[in-house]
C-alpha cells in the first residue's frame, strides 16, 4: 500500500520545512526522517560510517553517469506511433505493414554524430534517426541517419572514420566539428567517401529542426513475404513539414546563443500538442534491378535513383509524448540494428554486417548487464521467454528448474518452458559461395561517377538534385 502524503509543520534549526509529497524513502522503502543533515558524532564531530543514507544518497550519485556513446551522444527523442496506411503483404510478412490502420508504438531517437553529450545541437554534422518499433513480434530497431549514404563500405574502417572526426588525439579539440586537419585528412585518403562528404557539405547537415528532417536506413535490407519472396528494400522517412535546413550564419548564432535549440524545439512542439509527422516509404526492387545498375546496391556509399525506384508511402509516424525522464528512456535507449521481425532480414551489405556485431557489444559496455533488454525503454511490448537467465542487475524472477532446452520435465507434471516454433523468425534463403579473403568486390570501386549522376540532374529524385543545386 502506498504511504500516504505527509506535511512538516516545524523543524530544527537549519531545517527546510516541507509541505506535502509522497514520503521520502531510501531505494529500499525505508522510510527518511531527515534528508538535511548526515550523522554525526556530536553536532561538530565527524561524520559516522554507519549512516546508511548517506551512504546510499552519495554512492548513487558517484555513479549516476553512464558511459556516453562513442558517437551519437548528444541525443533527442520522444514517443509515438506508427500507423500503417498502405499494408504491402504481398511484400513482407511483418506484421506492423500487414493491415491499414494497424498501429505500432514506436520510440525515436535524434542525434548527432560527432559531439560528445555536452555539445551544442547545431553543428554542421550528420544526424541520427533511430526508430524502435514495438511490433507484436518483437522490437525492430531501425537504425539510421538524415543522410542515405555513409562515409565507408566497410565497418573495419568505422573506428579510423570516427577517430578522425573526433577531438583531436593530442589536443582534444575541436568539439563537435568536422572542419579539423584529421577529418580532412582521413576523407582525402578514402575516396570512397566523396559521396557522403558532398551530403554532408550541403544544407542536409544543418537542418532547420528535427521535425524538418529526412531519415533513411542507409542500407539495402530485404523484404519476405509468406511465400519466402525475397525482394531488396531501402527505408525511408519524409517529414510532413518539409525538409528545412539552417543557413550557416544562423548555425553559428544559435551554437552559443541556445545550445539546445533543437532539443527545446521538439519538446515544446509535442508539449505544445503541435506533434511532427513522418512519412514512410520504401523502395523495393528485385535482383534483376539490381544488377542492371552500374554500382552495387550493397554499397552504403550509393543511393537507388528515385527515378528508377519511386518511393511507396506505407506508413506516418506520428511523435506524441515527451519522455518521461530523459536519463531513463533517452540516454538507456538501446539501438541494435540486429533487431529485425519475421518479413525483414539483413542483406551482404558489409558495412551493414559490422553493425550488427558493434552494437549489441557496445550497449554491455554502456549500461552494463547483457539484461538491458529489461530496462523499461527497451523492453519489448509483446510477450518474450526464453531459457538466458542470471547476469547483472537481472530484475525478472525465472520460474521453474531447467534453465535450458530441450528438457523433459513436462512429463513430470512441470512447466518445460519456451520453445521454438515454425511461427518464428527464418532468415532468407541465400545461396552462398566463394573462397576466405579479405577483399572489396570491384562491383564497390566506382567512387565518382554517382555524384556526376546526380549533377546531371538523373540521379536522386527531386530533392537531392535541388541539394546539389545549391552546392
Amino acid at each position: 500500500m502506498a504511504r500516504k502524503p505527509y506535511a512538516t509543520k516545524t523543524g530544527n534549526a537549519g531545517e527546510t520545512q516541507q509541505r506535502g509529497g509522497a514520503l521520502l524513502t531510501t531505494n529500499h522503502g525505508i522510510p527518511v526522517s531527515d534528508n538535511q543533515n548526515s550523522l554525526r558524532a556530536g553536532a561538530r564531530g565527524p561524520t559516522l560510517l554507519e549512516d546508511f543514507l548517506l551512504r546510499e544518497k552519495i554512492f548513487h550519485f558517484d555513479h549516476e553517469r553512464i558511459p556516453e556513446r562513442i558517437v551519437h551522444a548528444r541525443g533527442s527523442a520522444a514517443h509515438g506511433v506508427f500507423t500503417c496506411t498502405d499494408p504491402i503483404p504481398e511484400l513482407t510478412k511483418a506484421s506492423l505493414l500487414s493491415t491499414k490502420g494497424k498501429e505500432t508504438p514506436v520510440f525515436v531517437r535524434f542525434s548527432t554524430v560527432a559531439g560528445g553529450a555536452g555539445s551544442v545541437d547545431t553543428p554542421r554534422d550528420v544526424r541520427g534517426f533511430a526508430v524502435k518499433f514495438y511490433t507484436e513480434q518483437g522490437n525492430w530497431d531501425l537504425v539510421g541517419n538524415n543522410i542515405p549514404v555513409f562515409f565507408i563500405q566497410d565497418a573495419i574502417k568505422f573506428p579510423d572514420l570516427v577517430h578522425s572526426v573526433k577531438m583531436e588525439a593530442d589536443r582534444g579539440y575541436p568539439q563537435a566539428a568536422s572542419a579539423h586537419d584529421t577529418f580532412w585528412d582521413f576523407v582525402s585518403l578514402m575516396p570512397e567517401s566523396l559521396h557522403t562528404v558532398i551530403w554532408a557539405m550541403s544544407d542536409r547537415a544543418i537542418p532547420r529542426s528535427l521535425r524538418m528532417m529526412e531519415g533513411f536506413g542507409v542500407h539495402t535490407f530485404k523484404f519476405v513475404n509468406d511465400e519466402g519472396k525475397v525482394s531488396f528494400v531501402k527505408f525511408h522517412w519524409r517529414p510532413v513539414l518539409g525538409t528545412q535546413s539552417l543557413i550557416w550564419d544562423e548555425s553559428a548564432k544559435l551554437q552559443g546563443a541556445d545550445n539546445d535549440y533543437h532539443r527545446r524545439d521538439l519538446y515544446e512542439a509535442i508539449a505544445a500538442g503541435d506533434f511532427p509527422e513522418w512519412d514512410f516509404a520504401v523502395q523495393v526492387f528485385d535482383q534483376a534491378l539490381a544488377d542492371s545498375l552500374p554500382y552495387d546496391v550493397l554499397d552504403p556509399t550509393k543511393i537507388i535513383p528515385e527515378e528508377i525506384v519511386p518511393l511507396r508511402v506505407v506508413g506516418r509516424m506520428v511523435l506524441n509524448r515527451n519522455p518521461d525522464n530523459h536519463f531513463a528512456e533517452n540516454e538507456q535507449a538501446a539501438f541494435l540494428p540486429s533487431n529485425i521481425v519475421p518479413g525483414i532480414d539483413f542483406s551482404d551489405d558489409p558495412l551493414l554486417q559490422g553493425r550488427l556485431f558493434s552494437y549489441l557489444d557496445t550497449q554491455k559496455s554502456r549500461l552494463g548487464t547483457t539484461n538491458f533488454h529489461q530496462i523499461p525503454v527497451n523492453a519489448p511490448k509483446c510477450p518474450y521467454a526464453n531459457m538466458m537467465r542470471d547476469g547483472l542487475m537481472q530484475v525478472q524472477v525465472p520460474k521453474g528448474r531447467a534453465n535450458y532446452e530441450p528438457n523433459s520435465l513436462d512429463q513430470a507434471g512441470e512447466d518445460p518452458g519456451p520453445r521454438a516454433s515454425a511461427e518464428g523468425f527464418v532468415s532468407a534463403r541465400e545461396a552462398v559461395a566463394g573462397d576466405t579473403l579479405r577483399i572489396r568486390s570491384e562491383t564497390f570501386g566506382d567512387h565518382y561517377s554517382h555524384r556526376a549522376l546526380h549533377q546531371q540532374g538523373r540521379g536522386s529524385g527531386r530533392r537531392s538534385r535541388s541539394f546539389l543545386h545549391r552546392l
